[in-house]
C-alpha cells in the first residue's frame, strides 16, 4: 500500500511468525537508516511526515478491518477516560516528597520541584476543563509509538516505520498530536508551529480527519500532558534516568502549550 514497512522475512512454508515456548517471534531485514528530529525537517518534509501518518491511519483502516470487533471497539471507548486532577495531586505530593529527600540534591531535583509546584497551580486553575471520553467515531487502529526513534529516514525519505508493538485501537488524531508534540518540541519547551501546521494540513488531508477531531484530540493531549510525570516516575519511583535529559524541553512544554492554547489550536485545526 505505499506505507514503507520492514516486511518479515517468511519460511520455507509461507509463515512469517515462529511460536516457541508460547512466545511469538519474526525476523525482519535490517533496513539502513537514519532518525530525523524535527529541527532537521523542512516544512516540505514536515508535510511528507503528516502525509506519512495520514496513510498509516487510512491503510491501517482497511487491512484491520476484518480485525476490528466492535465488541472490543466499545469495550475500548467505555475504560478510555481522561486523568482526574485529584489523583495528580496526589502523585504530585509523593513526587515532591521524594525529590525534596533525594541527596545529594542536584540541578535536576531543584528544577523537578519547581516543576511540580508549577503545574499544581496550572490544574488547579484548569481543572475544569477536563476533557470527557474520546468519542467512539474518532478511533481508529494507529501505530501507537510514532515518534523519530521509529522512522528511519534514507536521506530525506522515509524508508521504515518500525516498533508496531503498540499497534491498537485508539483516538487517532491523538497520535497525530502526540507525534507532532514529540517531533517538533524545541529545547525551550515550544512547538514549531510553522511546521505543525504544514504537517496537520497535510495529516488531515491524507486521513481524512476534519478540524473538529483534531481540536478534540489537541484538548485531550494538552491535557494529558498537563497530568502526566512519566519522566519523574522513572527517576524517583523506579530509579531510572535514562529520560532525565527529555525533562527539561518535555515539563516546559505543558506550560507553553497551557498559555498558548489557542494559538496551538489554530496550528492542528485551522
Amino acid at each position: 500500500l505505499g506505507v514503507p514497512v520492514a516486511p518479515p522475512v517468511r519460511d520455507s512454508e509461507g509463515g512469517t511468525v515462529a511460536v516457541v515456548g508460547g512466545h511469538c517471534y519474526a525476523l525482519h531485514p535490517w533496513i539502513d537508516g537514519s532518525h530525523r528530529t524535527g529541527a532537521q525537517l523542512t516544512p516540505a518534509a514536515s508535510r511528507h511526515l503528516g502525509s506519512l501518518l495520514g496513510a498509516v491511519h487510512t491503510c491501517l483502516a482497511g487491512v484491520m478491518e476484518s480485525a476490528t470487533d466492535r465488541t472490543d471497539r466499545l469495550a475500548y471507548e467505555g475504560a478510555y477516560d481522561s486523568a482526574a486532577p485529584a489523583d495528580t495531586f496526589a502523585l504530585i505530593d509523593e513526587l515532591l516528597a521524594l525529590a525534596r529527600g533525594r541527596t545529594p540534591r542536584d540541578g535536576f531535583d531543584s528544577l523537578a520541584e519547581h516543576r511540580l509546584r508549577e503545574r499544581r497551580a496550572l490544574l488547579e486553575l484548569h481543572a475544569h476543563h477536563r476533557p470527557p471520553p474520546a468519542a467512539e467515531a474518532a478511533t481508529g487502529w494507529v501505530h501507537g509509538d510514532f515518534h523519530p526513534l521509529n522512522l528511519l529516514y534514507r536521506g530525506t525519505d522515509p524508508v521504515a516505520i518500525v516498533d508496531w508493538d503498540r499497534l491498537s485501537v485508539q483516538p487517532r488524531a491523538e497520535e497525530a498530536v502526540r507525534a507532532a508534540a514529540i517531533f517538533f518540541v524545541q529545547p525551550s519547551g515550544e512547538l514549531d508551529l510553522v511546521k505543525v501546521r504544514a504537517y496537520a494540513r497535510a495529516y488531515r488531508l491524507v486521513s481524512g480527519a476534519d478540524t473538529a477531531e483534531l481540536a478534540s484530540a489537541v484538548h485531550r493531549v494538552w491535557w494529558e500532558r498537563l497530568n502526566d510525570f512519566w519522566i519523574l516516575r522513572w527517576r524517583y519511583q523506579l530509579d531510572d534516568r535514562r529520560a532525565d535529559p527529555q525533562f527539561p524541553a518535555v515539563s516546559a512544554l505543558a506550560v507553553w502549550w497551557t498559555r498558548r492554547y489557542e494559538e496551538v489550536c489554530e496550528a492542528f485545526a485551522g
